[in-house]
Order: C-alpha cells, then sequence, then structure tokens
C-alpha cells in the first residue's frame, strides 16, 4: 500500500488539491485529505503535478514504430502498450483495418493471448472493417473491402469476448447483423460510410452506438441530407474524434463537443510513427509517409495519425478551448463508458483498478501507474 501526495487529482465529479490517493494492490483503495495520512503509509510525492485516470484509446492502429495488422502477435502489443505508456495511455483497443479473413483470425488470437496473460491494458479488439464503404475507404485496401458473411459475422460474435468494437458501413451490413454482434456486447460503430441519415439511423435503431472518427470517411451533413455526421448529432451517440489538426478543423471539434458533450471521445487512430522516429511504414500494402507530423499515403490520404493521447488533451485545451478537467474524461471516463469497462475504469474512485497518468502542467507525461504498478516514463 502506498499514496499518492501533492498531486492536483481530476476525479469524475471534481478537482481535488491537498488529497492523497491511496493504493493497496491492484486498486484505488480510498481518497482521503492528505492530513489523514498514516505517517507509517509509504508516499509518492507528485510535486503538484497532475493526476489523472489513465487514458483510454480505443482506436490504436500502432505506435512505437509497429503496426498491429501485418504483425498480429503479442509481441507487437507489449510494443504498443510500452509506447503508450509514454504519453499518459494505461488501456487501448488494438485497431485492425480492412484485410483478408486470415488476417482478421491471427489478429483475434494475438489479443486472445495478450488478454488472457494481462488485464486492464489490451480491452479488446475494434475490427475497422472490412464491411465497409469503396467510396468512404480512405486508407483501408480496396481489394479487402467486402459484404458481409454468416460465417464471419458468426466468429465475430463466437469472439464477443475479445472483440470491443467493429466499424462498418451501415448501408453495406445487413441490420440483422447489426443487431447480433450489437446483442453479443460488441460495440458496433459507424463508419468510413457514405450512408444517408435514413440508413445510418435504422442501424442505430438496430443497436450501433458509435461512430469513428467523427467526419473523417462519412458522409457529411448537408442542408438536404444530415448525413451519417447528421445521425450522430441527432441521436446522440458516442463518436471518436481525432484532435492532431489535419484531421477535423478546431471549430468542428467546439461545435461538437458544446452539441455532443460527454459522447464525444478523444481518440488517436495514431499508426507506427507515434512515439518513434521512422519516417515511412507500410498499411496493408499501401506505403504511408510521414513528415511535419502528419501521415499521408502517396495520393495524399490522411493514413492515420501521429498523435498521442496527451497531445490530443494539450490541443483540446490550447486550440479548441476546451476545459482541462473535461478534456481529461474525454480521454478516460468518457471512452470507458462507451465500451462499458466504466464499473472499473476511466475514473479515480475508491475500489476502481489502479490505472493512472502523472502529467507536469507542460504536459508531459512524467509516470503511469497501471493495476497499480507506478513506473516513471521520463
Amino acid at each position: 500500500m502506498y499514496a499518492l501526495v501533492n498531486g492536483i487529482i481530476y476525479s469524475p465529479e471534481s478537482v481535488l488539491t491537498d488529497h492523497a490517493v491511496i493504493i493497496e494492490g491492484q486498486l484505488i483503495n480510498a481518497i482521503v485529505p492528505a492530513a489523514e495520512l498514516p505517517s507509517t503509509l509509504t508516499k509518492i510525492d507528485l510535486q503538484g503535478q497532475n493526476l489523472t485516470a489513465g487514458f483510454i484509446d480505443l482506436q490504436l492502429n500502432g505506435c512505437g514504430g509497429v503496426m498491429f495488422n501485418g504483425a498480429e502477435s503479442e509481441q507487437t502489443l507489449l510494443t504498443m502498450q510500452s509506447a503508450n505508456l509514454k504519453s499518459g495511455t494505461t488501456s487501448f483497443l488494438p485497431t485492425f483495418i480492412t484485410d483478408s479473413d486470415q488476417g482478421i483470425k491471427k489478429a483475434l488470437s494475438a489479443t486472445r493471448q495478450y488478454m488472457q496473460t494481462t488485464s486492464n491494458e489490451v480491452l479488446g479488439l475494434h475490427l475497422e472493417g472490412p464491411y465497409i464503404s469503396q467510396e468512404k475507404k480512405g486508407i483501408h485496401p480496396a481489394q479487402w473491402i467486402r459484404p458481409a458473411e454468416t460465417e464471419m459475422i458468426n466468429l465475430i460474435f463466437e469472439n464477443a469476448d475479445i472483440v470491443s468494437q467493429i466499424t462498418v458501413a451501415p448501408e453495406e451490413m445487413p441490420l440483422q447483423f447489426i443487431k447480433q454482434l450489437n446483442d453479443a456486447g460488441i460495440v458496433v460503430s459507424l463508419g468510413h460510410s457514405n450512408a444517408t441519415y435514413q440508413q445510418a439511423s435504422l442501424a442505430i435503431a438496430q443497436g450501433a452506438s458509435f461512430a469513428t472518427h467523427l467526419f473523417n470517411a462519412m458522409s457529411p451533413m448537408t442542408g438536404r441530407e444530415p448525413g451519417v455526421v447528421g445521425a450522430v448529432y441527432d441521436h446522440q451517440i458516442y463518436a471518436g474524434i481525432i484532435v492532431d489538426g489535419f484531421h477535423v478543423a478546431y471549430e468542428n471539434i467546439r461545435i461538437s463537443k458544446r452539441l455532443m458533450g460527454d459522447k464525444l471521445i478523444l481518440v488517436t487512430d495514431a499508426t507506427a510513427p507515434a512515439g518513434a522516429d521512422i519516417e515511412q511504414f507500410d498499411f496493408v500494402g499501401t506505403e504511408v509517409y510521414y513528415k511535419n507530423g502528419k501521415c499521408v499515403g502517396k495520393d495524399g490520404t490522411l493514413g492515420g495519425s501521429a498523435v498521442t493521447m496527451i497531445e490530443s488533451i494539450q490541443q483540446c485545451v490550447e486550440q479548441v478551448g476546451i476545459p482541462l478537467d473535461e478534456a481529461v474524461r474525454m480521454a478516460s471516463y468518457y471512452p470507458a463508458k462507451a465500451i462499458s469497462v466504466d464499473h472499473k475504469l476511466g475514473s479515480i474512485v475508491a475500489g476502481k483498478v489502479a490505472n493512472l497518468t502523472i502529467f507536469d502542467q507542460q504536459f508531459n507525461v512524467t509516470a503511469t501507474i497501471v493495476n497499480g504498478n507506478h513506473q516513471f516514463t521520463a
């Protein structure tokens, strides 16, 4: 048992000073006034830094120089987790974009193996595709985009204990499959879609509860056709948004936050360059180049991002005007709620898992705590 003292504590409802967080084993034991701590308890002085719940990234293709597509292994996930900790992300969904059925099976196997040996790090697999729109495919390889078939949908259904989220184009996915996956507890997310408002709304009625990287690779909101963006706003489902200065205008993030409140969630959509020093990488057969913070293919198509979660929070505060406590919730509490793990993660509350992030006033992550284990990252 030990206590974290002399920090600014961001709890779900308030920001606390002159308090301490007591960790016992893997769990948060209590949040108490610092003056009430026993003198015999081991203390870690945070020196006035911010203490928040560990960040949760629901869309992470790769980082630390590796990509999950093409390297579906426990080692890849270990490398991603290690890189994540340097920017405050303690839990994530490895994201596997449109690929072959064989690739999906490898991703399922690697995810299961990792989750069987560790807890509260990889929270499940995010399958982004392959049941998406050719018109809104983005960097996804066209040759692997295909209609949903019963055999693979049943396989995903049978692995619902490790598949947390699946991104589909509702105009390409039979509604009975959306209902089947939702009933299994998988978060069905609308994305890479050219759907009309009506098509998106029908999918939401069958259980779709999320939208993948809002604005990007989806039908926009126009005067006569609200599209997927309009359906997200109107039905108030969750949506991830990439705050890297390239994917979405800061003004649109501010407008969306005002409309959506706690349903807007930070995701990085990060790729191999995040937390690594590389200039190009392979993304399912497409060469993607990284320069000046931007990841693009030869044709200029955005190929994921290189932003980290702490950088996303910083830009929300400095560029969008979102208060720090709310930006932190967008990276921790709200994603936990969106995938129904908020009973154990996403906030500093007694009884929850001690996955925590410590960062200074210049947004430098200096330490993380995962399952109660404290480790310095700087």
